[in-house]
């Protein structure tokens, strides 16, 4: 993990590197607009968190949020459906149906009107990354959501809150090399103190440093 000052784009490029050739899956946060859409596809978790907000509005926001949930609901039928038979191409012709009735949806809530202003900016980022809400059809291995990484990053967020972090490089290196370990360890249903216990015995003997595996 690496600890940074903020979620800027250049944090993100340092991360990934220049030359990255993978399937970025995440939010629609915009320091991830650099990537180009092929590249990336939006976790359909989060977009059902949006669709759940603007369901909770009123008049056209309610059916606008209502209508887009109706198709993650079937978006994730097909994903899991897929999952059972493995048959990518049902999923490719299931998705683009979906994506047939998910586009006006959007082009006539990005309209400028009083009745849109709630979920008009909503409705007109999605176009723009479009090849990045279905990149999970064609790329073997990739997923509609980042709900694999949330739990490996729940730790180092509750950190954060709870701490206010940490206000010194070092401090922070520290951190980066913590957190990893803790992840490790409780994915492979270890003790973190037990090792951390281990580490710095072997510190003080002069003994070769043991390895979460």
């Amino acid at each position: 993990m690496r600890v940074a000052p903020d979620r800027h784009e250049r944090e993100l490029a340092a991360l990934l590197g220049e030359e990255f050739a993978g399937i970025t899956c995440s939010d629609r946060w915009w320091a991830y607009n650099h990537r180009e859409p092929e590249k990336r596809q939006v976790c359909w978790s989060h977009l059902v968190s949006d669709f759940t907000a603007h369901a909770e509005g009123r008049a056209a926001q309610k059916a606008f949020g209502e209508a887009g949930l109706l198709i993650s609901e079937r978006l994730f039928g097909a994903w899991h459906q897929f999952q059972n038979d493995g048959d990518r191409a049902a999923l490719k012709r299931q998705v683009a149906r979906l994506q047939r009735q998910l586009r006006p949806l959007l082009e006539q809530a990005a309209r400028e009107s009083a009745k849109t202003r709630y979920h008009r900016s909503f409705a007109n980022n999605l176009p723009k990354i479009w090849p990045a809400l279905s990149t999970f059809t064609t790329v073997p291995g990739v997923e509609p959501t980042n709900n694999a990484a949330e739990p490996g990053l729940r730790g180092a967020v509750s950190y954060r809150k709870l701490s206010l972090a940490s206000q010194s490089a070092q401090g922070k290196r520290t951190i980066e090399r913590l957190l990893p370990a803790s992840q490790t360890c409780r994915l492979q249903h270890r003790s973190l103190f037990a090792y951390l216990t281990d580490l710095l015995t072997a510190k003080t003997r002069g003994d070769p440093m043991p390895l979460p595996i």
